[in-house]
Protein backbone atom coordinates (compact mmCIF):
# COMPACT_ATOMS: atom_id res chain seq x y z
CA UNK A 1 0.00 0.00 0.00
CA UNK A 2 1.15 3.54 -1.02
CA UNK A 3 2.31 5.80 1.83
CA UNK A 4 0.48 9.47 2.19
CA UNK A 5 4.11 10.81 2.10
CA UNK A 6 5.11 8.85 -1.63
CA UNK A 7 1.66 9.98 -2.54
CA UNK A 8 2.14 12.89 -2.09
CA UNK A 9 5.62 13.03 -3.66
CA UNK A 10 4.46 11.69 -6.77
CA UNK A 11 1.56 14.33 -7.08
CA UNK A 12 4.13 17.07 -6.37
CA UNK A 13 7.01 15.40 -8.93
CA UNK A 14 4.24 14.94 -11.76
CA UNK A 15 2.51 18.61 -11.42
CA UNK A 16 6.23 19.99 -11.64
CA UNK A 17 6.82 18.26 -14.63
CA UNK A 18 3.50 19.85 -16.45
CA UNK A 19 4.14 23.64 -15.38
CA UNK A 20 7.80 24.40 -16.02
CA UNK A 21 7.78 26.58 -18.49
CA UNK A 22 4.26 28.28 -17.06
CA UNK A 23 6.00 29.18 -13.45
CA UNK A 24 8.91 30.99 -15.58
CA UNK A 25 6.20 33.19 -16.86
CA UNK A 26 4.20 33.43 -13.18
CA UNK A 27 5.97 33.33 -10.73
CA UNK A 28 9.77 34.02 -11.80
CA UNK A 29 9.93 37.54 -11.34
CA UNK A 30 8.55 36.61 -7.93
CA UNK A 31 10.89 34.24 -6.68
CA UNK A 32 13.91 35.81 -7.92
CA UNK A 33 13.17 38.69 -4.74
CA UNK A 34 14.70 36.64 -2.41
CA UNK A 35 17.89 35.08 -4.40
CA UNK A 36 20.00 37.86 -3.04
CA UNK A 37 18.94 37.40 0.67
CA UNK A 38 19.20 33.94 0.34
CA UNK A 39 22.84 34.04 -0.52
CA UNK A 40 23.87 36.64 1.23
CA UNK A 41 22.76 34.19 4.29
CA UNK A 42 24.78 31.38 3.25
CA UNK A 43 27.92 33.58 2.24
CA UNK A 44 27.88 32.62 -1.26
CA UNK A 45 31.15 34.48 -2.90
CA UNK A 46 34.09 32.98 -5.36
CA UNK A 47 35.81 29.61 -4.22
CA UNK A 48 32.37 28.41 -2.40
CA UNK A 49 31.05 25.11 -3.56
CA UNK A 50 27.08 25.84 -3.41
CA UNK A 51 24.27 23.22 -4.27
CA UNK A 52 20.85 24.76 -4.59
CA UNK A 53 18.57 21.61 -3.68
CA UNK A 54 15.32 21.95 -5.38
CA UNK A 55 16.85 24.51 -8.11
CA UNK A 56 13.50 25.04 -10.45
CA UNK A 57 14.23 26.89 -13.73
CA UNK A 58 17.87 27.72 -12.06
CA UNK A 59 17.73 30.87 -11.08
CA UNK A 60 19.46 30.64 -7.93
CA UNK A 61 21.96 28.83 -8.79
CA UNK A 62 22.67 30.79 -12.04
CA UNK A 63 22.79 34.06 -9.78
CA UNK A 64 25.48 31.98 -7.24
CA UNK A 65 27.46 31.26 -10.30
CA UNK A 66 27.71 34.18 -11.45
CA UNK A 67 28.86 35.68 -7.94
CA UNK A 68 31.66 32.90 -8.40
CA UNK A 69 30.53 30.18 -6.27
CA UNK A 70 31.19 26.28 -7.97
CA UNK A 71 27.57 25.62 -8.61
CA UNK A 72 25.31 22.34 -8.16
CA UNK A 73 21.40 22.93 -9.02
CA UNK A 74 19.33 19.27 -8.39
CA UNK A 75 15.34 18.94 -8.61
CA UNK A 76 13.46 16.09 -8.77
CA UNK A 77 11.95 17.24 -11.72
CA UNK A 78 13.26 16.29 -15.29
CA UNK A 79 11.42 18.84 -16.91
CA UNK A 80 12.54 21.37 -14.32
CA UNK A 81 15.99 20.07 -14.85
CA UNK A 82 15.73 20.55 -18.72
CA UNK A 83 13.81 23.98 -18.55
CA UNK A 84 17.15 24.79 -16.13
CA UNK A 85 19.63 23.85 -18.34
CA UNK A 86 17.84 25.57 -21.74
CA UNK A 87 18.32 29.43 -19.54
CA UNK A 88 21.50 28.65 -17.97
CA UNK A 89 23.37 26.63 -20.08
CA UNK A 90 26.95 27.00 -18.24
CA UNK A 91 25.41 25.90 -15.00
CA UNK A 92 25.24 22.21 -14.16
CA UNK A 93 22.02 20.45 -13.32
CA UNK A 94 21.06 17.09 -12.28
CA UNK A 95 17.71 15.28 -11.20
CA UNK A 96 17.69 14.28 -7.63
CA UNK A 97 15.84 14.17 -4.67
CA UNK A 98 16.27 16.35 -1.65
CA UNK A 99 15.45 13.60 0.59
CA UNK A 100 18.09 11.68 -0.49
CA UNK A 101 20.48 13.81 -2.11
CA UNK A 102 23.38 12.26 -4.14
CA UNK A 103 26.23 13.63 -2.83
CA UNK A 104 28.60 12.13 -0.13
CA UNK A 105 29.08 14.00 3.08
CA UNK A 106 30.61 17.40 3.44
CA UNK A 107 30.82 17.49 -0.33
CA UNK A 108 29.32 21.66 -0.31
CA UNK A 109 30.26 24.67 1.62
CA UNK A 110 27.20 25.70 1.24
CA UNK A 111 23.42 24.96 0.40
CA UNK A 112 20.63 26.48 -0.57
CA UNK A 113 16.70 26.06 -1.28
CA UNK A 114 14.27 28.79 -2.79
CA UNK A 115 10.54 27.95 -1.87
CA UNK A 116 11.46 24.49 -2.17
CA UNK A 117 10.20 23.06 1.48
CA UNK A 118 6.97 23.76 0.27
CA UNK A 119 6.26 20.79 -2.05
CA UNK A 120 8.67 17.84 -0.19
CA UNK A 121 6.75 14.91 1.49
CA UNK A 122 9.33 14.96 4.30
CA UNK A 123 11.00 18.20 4.87
CA UNK A 124 12.66 17.44 8.42
CA UNK A 125 14.62 14.40 6.22
CA UNK A 126 15.66 17.46 3.55
CA UNK A 127 16.85 19.35 6.13
CA UNK A 128 18.89 16.43 7.62
CA UNK A 129 20.03 16.22 4.35
CA UNK A 130 21.57 19.55 3.49
CA UNK A 131 22.92 19.16 6.88
CA UNK A 132 24.69 15.88 5.67
CA UNK A 133 26.39 17.47 2.79
CA UNK A 134 27.70 20.31 4.07
CA UNK A 135 31.22 20.45 5.82
CA UNK A 136 31.56 21.26 9.18
CA UNK A 137 30.53 25.02 9.47
CA UNK A 138 28.87 25.28 6.30
CA UNK A 139 25.70 27.03 5.89
CA UNK A 140 22.26 26.32 4.86
CA UNK A 141 19.54 28.62 4.17
CA UNK A 142 16.42 28.19 2.58
CA UNK A 143 12.54 30.39 1.84
CA UNK A 144 8.92 29.46 2.32
CA UNK A 145 6.03 32.06 2.35
CA UNK A 146 5.01 33.92 5.09
CA UNK A 147 1.75 33.25 6.63
CA UNK A 148 -1.41 33.33 4.45
CA UNK A 149 -2.74 36.66 6.22
CA UNK A 150 0.66 38.34 4.61
CA UNK A 151 0.63 36.62 1.32
CA UNK A 152 -2.19 38.94 -0.22
CA UNK A 153 -2.28 36.35 -3.25
CA UNK A 154 -2.50 32.69 -1.36
CA UNK A 155 -5.10 34.76 1.16
CA UNK A 156 -6.97 35.91 -1.48
CA UNK A 157 -7.36 32.51 -3.04
CA UNK A 158 -7.70 30.36 0.14
CA UNK A 159 -10.22 32.66 1.47
CA UNK A 160 -12.24 32.47 -1.88
CA UNK A 161 -12.31 28.70 -2.15
CA UNK A 162 -13.39 28.12 1.47
CA UNK A 163 -16.38 31.09 0.81
CA UNK A 164 -17.68 29.45 -2.62
CA UNK A 165 -15.91 26.09 -2.80
CA UNK A 166 -14.43 23.43 -0.77
CA UNK A 167 -11.24 23.41 0.95
CA UNK A 168 -11.76 19.51 2.12
CA UNK A 169 -11.11 17.99 -1.32
CA UNK A 170 -9.60 14.49 -2.20
CA UNK A 171 -5.48 15.43 -2.73
CA UNK A 172 -2.22 13.55 -1.67
CA UNK A 173 -2.19 14.96 1.91
CA UNK A 174 1.27 16.97 2.40
CA UNK A 175 2.69 18.78 5.22
CA UNK A 176 0.95 22.00 6.41
CA UNK A 177 1.73 24.52 3.70
CA UNK A 178 2.59 27.22 6.35
CA UNK A 179 4.17 25.11 8.65
CA UNK A 180 7.33 27.13 8.23
CA UNK A 181 5.88 30.55 7.81
CA UNK A 182 5.79 30.63 11.73
CA UNK A 183 9.50 31.75 12.57
CA UNK A 184 9.99 29.88 15.87
CA UNK A 185 9.28 26.44 13.69
CA UNK A 186 12.31 27.51 11.29
CA UNK A 187 14.80 27.54 14.45
CA UNK A 188 13.30 24.70 15.82
CA UNK A 189 13.62 22.42 12.62
CA UNK A 190 17.20 23.92 11.83
CA UNK A 191 18.50 23.12 15.33
CA UNK A 192 16.47 19.12 15.25
CA UNK A 193 18.66 18.65 11.59
CA UNK A 194 21.69 19.72 13.15
CA UNK A 195 21.91 23.14 12.38
CA UNK A 196 23.59 26.00 15.25
CA UNK A 197 22.92 29.40 15.80
CA UNK A 198 19.79 29.80 13.63
CA UNK A 199 18.39 32.89 12.11
CA UNK A 200 15.25 33.99 10.59
CA UNK A 201 13.60 37.11 8.90
CA UNK A 202 11.41 38.22 6.54
CA UNK A 203 12.04 39.60 2.74
CA UNK A 204 9.16 41.84 1.60
CA UNK A 205 8.62 41.06 -2.03
CA UNK A 206 5.24 42.19 -4.58
CA UNK A 207 4.04 40.26 -7.08
CA UNK A 208 3.22 41.78 -10.00
CA UNK A 209 0.71 40.04 -12.60
CA UNK A 210 -1.79 41.56 -15.08
CA UNK A 211 -5.23 42.65 -14.11
CA UNK A 212 -8.39 40.44 -14.48
CA UNK A 213 -7.61 37.05 -14.08
CA UNK A 214 -3.89 37.26 -13.50
CA UNK A 215 -3.93 35.71 -10.13
CA UNK A 216 -6.78 33.26 -10.91
CA UNK A 217 -4.42 31.91 -13.57
CA UNK A 218 -1.30 32.40 -11.95
CA UNK A 219 -2.65 29.98 -8.81
CA UNK A 220 -4.86 27.39 -11.28
CA UNK A 221 -2.02 27.32 -14.23
CA UNK A 222 1.37 27.33 -12.53
CA UNK A 223 1.58 25.71 -8.74
CA UNK A 224 0.59 22.09 -8.27
CA UNK A 225 -0.97 22.00 -4.58
CA UNK A 226 -3.39 25.45 -5.03
CA UNK A 227 -4.05 24.06 -8.67
CA UNK A 228 -4.86 21.07 -7.66
CA UNK A 229 -7.75 22.18 -5.01
CA UNK A 230 -9.12 24.31 -8.08
CA UNK A 231 -9.47 21.72 -10.64
CA UNK A 232 -11.57 19.88 -7.60
CA UNK A 233 -13.86 22.66 -7.67
CA UNK A 234 -17.13 21.72 -9.36
CA UNK A 235 -17.52 24.24 -12.39
CA UNK A 236 -20.40 26.19 -11.30
CA UNK A 237 -18.23 27.19 -8.13
CA UNK A 238 -14.84 27.39 -10.11
CA UNK A 239 -16.76 30.65 -12.06
CA UNK A 240 -17.74 32.21 -9.04
CA UNK A 241 -14.59 31.57 -7.44
CA UNK A 242 -12.73 33.18 -10.72
CA UNK A 243 -14.87 36.42 -10.50
CA UNK A 244 -14.44 36.63 -6.70
CA UNK A 245 -11.22 36.90 -7.14
CA UNK A 246 -10.50 38.89 -10.06
CA UNK A 247 -12.81 41.79 -8.02
CA UNK A 248 -10.48 41.15 -4.88
CA UNK A 249 -7.64 42.29 -6.97
CA UNK A 250 -9.21 45.41 -8.14
CA UNK A 251 -8.10 47.42 -4.83
CA UNK A 252 -4.06 46.11 -5.59
CA UNK A 253 -4.97 47.57 -9.21
CA UNK A 254 -2.71 50.03 -10.57
CA UNK A 255 -3.29 50.78 -14.83
CA UNK A 256 -3.20 47.07 -16.13
CA UNK A 257 -1.13 45.20 -13.28
CA UNK A 258 -1.96 44.58 -10.01
CA UNK A 259 0.39 44.34 -7.02
CA UNK A 260 0.29 41.95 -3.68
CA UNK A 261 2.31 41.81 -1.44
CA UNK A 262 4.02 38.46 -1.03
CA UNK A 263 6.21 38.20 1.76
CA UNK A 264 9.02 35.74 2.41
CA UNK A 265 10.43 34.24 5.41
CA UNK A 266 14.05 33.37 5.14
CA UNK A 267 15.89 30.88 7.57
CA UNK A 268 19.10 29.77 7.77
CA UNK A 269 21.45 27.98 10.15
CA UNK A 270 25.55 27.00 10.44
CA UNK A 271 25.98 23.12 10.34
CA UNK A 272 27.85 22.38 13.74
Amino acid sequence: MTSEPEKFRAFEQAGWENVSQRYHQAWGSLTNQTIEPLLDAVGAESGIKLLDIASGPGYVAAAAAKRGATVIGVDFSAAMIAEAQRQFPGVEFREGDAENLPFPNGSFDAAVMNFGMLHLARPEQALLEACRVLRSGGRFGFTVWAKSDETIGFGIVLRVIQQYGNLNVQLPEGPPFFRFSDLEECGRSLRAAGFESPKVTKVAQVWRLPAGDGLFEAMKESTVRTAGLLRAQNPEALIRIRDTIRKETERHQTGEVIELPMPAILASGIKA
